[in-house]
């Protein structure tokens, strides 16, 4: 089903809390075994689970095509049609109107397989000059487009940047796809910007000191990652202006911070623009993000092969990670099989 590139099913940080990871060396190999997995989902599965817009031809008539009123999509999934329309190879095609057909099964979809001639109106579904592609479906596709709202864009941007400021670093992590308006984009990597925040006090290197005074607790999200000097600390929450923080968090170096140090956090995202088929915009300030949220079950088994893949990486394959007697541990696929029928007997279309 092509390169999942810009489509992941998991995320950077979600694969590294979950094996314990710290730091940044062994991302590029996190990333590889994410972008493996999700592309090893669509290809068991026949499915997408991130939509993708775009113009799907067909032929016309067909052997199913039911009395010429019903055009089946073969094995594709349907969320939404934007543009339909008739002797698509002509040079004058026939635009039918929403008001005109349906998208079936109402009671079940989205997804939809078929689309259906209203039989009140006085539409039809038309062959061109040939039956070969003949109606041209323009809209999104795919199993789903559940989001999640994610922040803001904390500056406007102008259609072209691909590094884009946020209100909150904590909702979008790398792996994500979101999306602000009518543009998807993904994220490929997150770098520090300045909060504006300082801090109030002098802080020790005592793992125990975890309570940070700030200038301005507003200017800072529970959930995100604050770096002061090169110290990262987890902002557990926030109380007023005092932060409660895991201090040398992320496998970074405990250390003492003098008073009114700036705090950053990774708020500026690296974006792939216009992904999925979706076309580059200009947005506001403030303009409000979402991220898609695949199925949770998707996203699980998603993360358990990208780390099972990363556990026999370190095994050299042997499924045996570790050295000497006593040392060693065996690593099992028996789960993540079991997780793979499942995902297959849910979602998997017949013939895929």
């Amino acid at each position: 089903m092509g390169g999942t590139a810009t489509r992941w099913y998991t995320t950077r940080s979600a694969v590294k809390a979950a094996v314990g990871i710290a730091g940044a060396d062994l991302d590029s190999l996190i990333d590889s075994y994410i972008e493996g997995a999700s592309q090893h989902i669509e290809n068991i599965i026949g499915r997408r689970f991130i939509p993708e817009t775009a113009i799907k031809y067909f032929r016309w008539p067909t052997p199913a095509s039911s009395g010429g009123y019903i055009l089946y999509l073969e094995d594709l999934d349907l969320i939404a049609v934007t543009l339909l329309q008739a002797k698509a190879q002509d040079t004058t095609p026939t635009t039918i109107v929403a008001a005109d057909f349906f998208t079936e099964p109402v009671n079940e979809g989205p997804p939809y397989n078929r689309i259906e001639i209203d039989l009140s109106s006085s539409a039809a579904f038309d062959s061109g000059d040939t039956p070969q592609r003949s109606i041209a479906v323009t809209g999104r596709w795919g199993y789903g487009e559940d989001t999640k709202a994610a922040g803001a864009l904390a500056e406007a941007d102008d259609g072209s940047e691909t590094g884009l400021d946020v209100t909150d670093s904590s909702l979008i992590d790398v792996g994500d796809t979101i999306l602000i308006g009518t543009e998807a984009m993904f994220v490929s990597g997150k770098t520090l910007l300045t909060t504006t925040a300082t801090n109030s006090a002098v802080l020790a290197a005592n793992r125990a000191e975890t309570t940070i005074a700030v200038n301005t607790g507003t200017l800072i999200k529970a959930g995100e990652t604050i770096t002061i000097d090169s110290e990262r600390m987890f902002v557990e929450s926030i109380s007023a202006n005092n932060l409660t923080v895991q201090r040398a968090y992320d496998g970074s170096t405990l250390a003492s911070h003098l008073i009114t140090q700036t705090l950053y956090a990774p708020r500026t995202l690296t974006v792939v623009r216009a992904v999925n088929g979706t076309t580059a915009a200009a947005h506001d300030s403030a303009a409000a993000i979402k991220k898609y949220a695949p199925p949770a079950d998707v996203v699980e088994f998603c993360t358990a092969r990208a780390i099972a893949n990363h556990q026999q990486g370190r095994s050299g394959w042997t499924g045996v990670v570790g050295g000497s007697e006593g040392g060693a541990v065996e690593t099992r696929m028996f789960n993540l099989w079991s997780m793979e029928l499942k995902l297959i007997q849910k979602y998997r279309k017949v013939g895929v």
